[in-house]
């Protein structure tokens, strides 16, 4: 053997070493082009003028940094003139790089930046040049990647981008080669033909070495004869094999012998992404001792057919001695069915007998260890129990399941859950989906329509079909996505071909789920009840305070498992709310719609709704904005009971509660709803009728409408005073608007008289410190402030604001107005850093309380913002 030793720095001479002598050496793995140096151009000193001489000093100049002295390079420390040296080179080859300290892999065609950090910070953008480089396809360098213990993965930079074990995952889904092979595992875990099938999709150049190249990994040795072709050097391969072999079985191997393929649908073509829960799978099979158990679980939809069907195809490359089964669990009968026909095929003696138990038949043959490896698969095990032989240690068996609660009786730990897709290998689906895949280079379209489609795999192939069967583009789909309810249901319950699909099961998104609803209804009322419950109230953010009440704590958490084992739900961790999926949302309304109990949910959802949403108290804040976005859905809904008192009293607190977040628009659309309702069921000057008013003109007052707001104020006074009295509570609200209203259009005199008479009525009747009576107080100090009286405004706005303090607390809305009120008087006054001081206590506490787009924050921050910039030099 030659090595290449290093003199100094740049300078390299040949020696020849024994065998039984070699000093520890670096190794180099790389592909040839015609620059290469040869063992001729270094001995005579030529070489440094060829491109292939930086490869020399790449690996040079690596081993010095890891302590070596010594490297080998095959394009110069073999003589490749001298036949002789050629063939013994290529029969020791594989001991070269196995005994090895270093193998450094040198990638031309995998370029990175200089920066070292970033570099292994962000894999993702090497690692496609990576996935796709040269090295992986040729032939010789399968045993380089096998061979050597420690292999490392430079690029065309000579910066180290990993090495065999960080790089196990990407390498075993480019080659397909075993994790324990690449680990190291002795070549006795592997079959001939096994071994065979890693160099299957490889090239050389010259067609004998892909026989040649397999000498080391088959363990054997023969002469290279060029010239001889790649058949007649198979044959001597394999006869050089059985000569070496006791086992009479192995010649098998070597002639790919095919064992019985049984699966009811060929290759998806289409298929795309999900490398990961791929490897996962099949990591977990074949590993020795007992038979294994892999579920696969995952939401309706998601691909988990699509994924088994490619890994039985992966399984059959891979072990051609490996018996594969399918089996379709979708029902009972299809199981027995499917059992009679594999024990037909597989000529079961018996089989063929009318009463034979066709399941007893295949468990009693896969019982036998002369049947040798088998994978048997059950295809939609949601609601079998499902039968399986343990006396075997050369089966595995995978099940599919939308329950991971029944995938985890089957299979234990052995889960593997399919996520959603991301939006690349979505986009990648759908291209490969489309007559016309260029349609997909419109991003903001593609994207748009994902995102409707919640990256569901069933989804986007259905849409892909209906777009290639109508020649649309995506906006035309989307569009059709965005009409009413019943008109997407449509859409959704399209019939598509599917030629991964059963054809007695019912393809379209609308439709795929509904088993499962079946399932869940029989094995979990309440479980059923909570789906039925949140497909009438927004889908997302569901706090579990709002699902109705089960008949123990114990029963809740069961049904909500139940729903989160099908994959419906999510939970969200940090506030216990669940997100129902968006299109189980859909079509659980359209399953409510055929059973025709879609009204009698809707109901019930605002009937709890009304239960549990709070009054506008300002300590309530949290509780109707976490409640607002399913109140919303709820009324506004078709399918529930109009004139229902539940829905009266939940839509005027809704109303109420919009108002004081300071979301104007949306109160008053659902005031006015009910102001006419009201009038209609309880009469022009009943309390509600005249408290629903009231409220409304609150609105238009607070939206600028002065005019409409004094109108529907002055009705609810004179009604009010006649009805409740001059000093009723209720009649000093209604005055003490009028009078705000007044002030806001400049009719100050007018409003100031209103506000004196009811702030002294209410001191006499309330007390000084309640909040009513602080209110007026702070009213008839904003009309003074108003007319530029601001010394008075001072005294009463100080006032105000420190018995808020006392009484109410700082966080308290009125507080936070007296607070915004006095600052503004004070820097009209000219107390500038007071003002300020205060104003930024004010901006502090409203975005906390209130939130930073409630009205009142936007104006306190609006005006310390130009008070700051008009005073750049204030010290607050």
């Amino acid at each position: 053997m030659r090595l290449l030793e290093i003199k100094s720095p740049g300078e390299f001479s040949l020696i020849q070493v024994a065998a039984h002598n070699t000093p520890p050496y670096a190794i180099l793995s790389h592909t040839w082009t015609d620059q290469e140096v040869t063992y001729q151009d270094l001995i005579s000193g030529a070489g440094k003028s060829k491109s292939g001489y930086e490869k020399i000093e790449f690996c040079g100049e690596q081993a010095a940094r890891d302590g070596l002295r010594y490297f080998w390079v095959d394009t110069c420390c073999i003589d490749k003139s001298d036949p002789a040296e050629l063939s013994k080179a290529i029969n020791s080859m594989f001991r070269w790089y196995r005994n090895a300290k270093k193998c450094y892999v040198y990638l031309t065609d995998v370029s990175t930046p200089d920066d070292d950090e970033y570099i292994h910070a962000n894999q993702s953008m090497w690692e496609a040049a990576f996935r796709s480089s040269r090295w992986f396809t040729r032939g010789w360098t399968l045993q380089e990647l096998i061979a050597p213990a420690e292999v490392e993965f430079f690029s065309q930079e000579r910066k180290l981008l990993g090495d065999k074990k960080s790089l196990e995952k990407p390498i075993y889904e480019i080659t397909r080669i075993p994790f324990q092979a690449l680990r190291g595992n002795p070549f006795s875990d592997f079959s001939i033909a096994e071994r065979k099938r890693w160099v299957a999709q490889r090239q050389t150049t010259e067609e004998e070495d892909l026989v040649y190249c397999l000498l080391g990994l088959c363990e054997v040795s023969m002469p290279a004869i060029y010239g001889e072709g790649k058949e007649t050097a198979l044959k001597r391969l394999e006869m050089t094999v059985k000569g070496f072999s006791s086992n009479e079985s192995e010649p098998k191997d070597l002639k790919d012998n095919t064992a019985s393929f049984i699966v009811l649908f060929d290759r998806n073509l289409n298929f795309t992404g999900r490398g990961t829960q791929l490897t996962e799978v099949e990591a977990k099979l074949f590993t020795g001792g007992r038979v294994t158990k892999v579920a696969i679980t995952g939401l309706g939809g998601i691909g988990k057919t699509q994924l088994l069907l490619e890994l039985v195809y992966r399984i059959r490359d891979r072990y051609k001695d490996c018996l594969v089964i399918w089996i379709p669990a979708t029902n009972t009968e299809s199981l027995y069915q499917a059992y009679r026909e594999v024990a037909r095929q597989l000529k079961i003696p018996g089989s063929d007998e009318d009463k034979a138990d066709a399941t007893k038949l295949v468990q009693d043959y896969l019982s036998k260890e002369s049947i040798g490896r088998w994978l048997l698969v059950f295809d939609n095990a949601d609601d079998v129990n499902m039968w399986i032989t343990e006396s075997s240690e050369q089966g595995c068996i995978v099940f599919t399941t939308c329950d991971r609660k029944t995938a985890v009786k089957l299979a234990y730990q052995n889960i593997v859950e399919v996520p959603e897709m991301g939006e690349d290998v979505a986009i990648q689906l759908l291209q490969k989906c489309l007559i016309k895949p260029d349609l997909v280079n419109n991003k903001p379209d593609t994207t748009a329509l994902l995102e409707e489609l919640t990256y569901l795999p069933l989804a986007i192939i259905q849409a892909a079909a209906y777009i290639n069967e109508n020649g649309i583009t995506f906006a035309d789909y989307l569009s059709l996505l965005a009409e009413q309810e019943e008109d997407v249901i449509d859409l959704l319950s399209e019939e598509f071909d599917d030629d991964g699909r059963y054809s007695n099961v019912k393809n379209p998104v609308a439709t795929t789920w509904l088993i499962s609803f079946e399932q869940i209804r029989h094995r979990d009322p309440l479980a059923a009840e909570y789906l039925s419950f949140m497909a009438c109230i927004e889908p997302k953010d569901i706090p579990q305070s709002l699902l109705p009440a089960g008949r123990s704590r114990k029963k809740e958490i069961d049904a909500i498992g139940i729903l989160d084992a099908y994959s419906f739900i999510t939970k969200r961790v940090a506030d216990q709310a669940l997100d129902l999926h968006r299109l189980v949302h859909l079509t659980t309304r359209n399953w409510l719609q055929q059973k025709y109990l879609i009204t009698e949910w809707a109901e019930r959802a605002i009937i709890r709704l009304e239960e549990v949403f709070p009054d506008d108290d300002h300590k309530n804040r949290a509780t109707w904005r976490m409640y607002l976005p399913h109140v919303c859905y709820a009324l506004i809904s078709d399918k529930a009971n109009k004139d229902g008192e539940a829905r009266l009293a939940l839509s005027y607190r809704f109303g109420v509660c919009l108002l004081s977040d300071g979301r104007y628009n949306e109160a008053e659309a659902s005031l006015v709803g009910v102001t006419e309702r009201c009038k209609r069921v309880f009469g022009q000057e009943h309390h509600n009728t005249l408290t629903s008013i009231s409220n409304l003109a609150s609105t238009y007052s607070n939206q600028g409408r002065w005019k409409e707001a004094e109108d529907l104020e002055v009705q609810v006074i004179e009604t009010r005073k006649r009805v409740l009295g001059q000093e009723h509570p209720d009649t000093l609200i209604s005055i003490s608007n009028l009078a705000r209203t007044y002030s806001e259009q400049g009719c100050w005199k007018e409003a100031e008289d209103l506000e004196v008479q009811v702030m002294e009525t209410r001191k006499r009747v309330l007390g000084q410190e309640h909040p009513s009576t602080l209110i007026s107080i702070g009213n008839l100090a904003k009309t003074y402030s108003d007319q530029g009286r601001w010394k008075e405004a001072e005294d009463l706005e100080v006032q105000v604001m420190e018995t808020s303090l006392k009484v109410l607390g700082q966080e308290h809305p009125y507080t936070l107005t007296s607070m915004n009120n006095l600052a503004f008087g004070w820097k009209k006054l000219g107390r500038d850093k007071e003002a300020v001081k205060l104003m930024e206590k004010c901006v502090v506490l409203s975005t906390r309380v209130l939130g930073t787009n409630h009205p009142d924050t936007l104006d306190s921050s609006e005006i310390l913002l130009e008070w700051q910039t008009e005073e750049p030099g204030i010290d607050s």
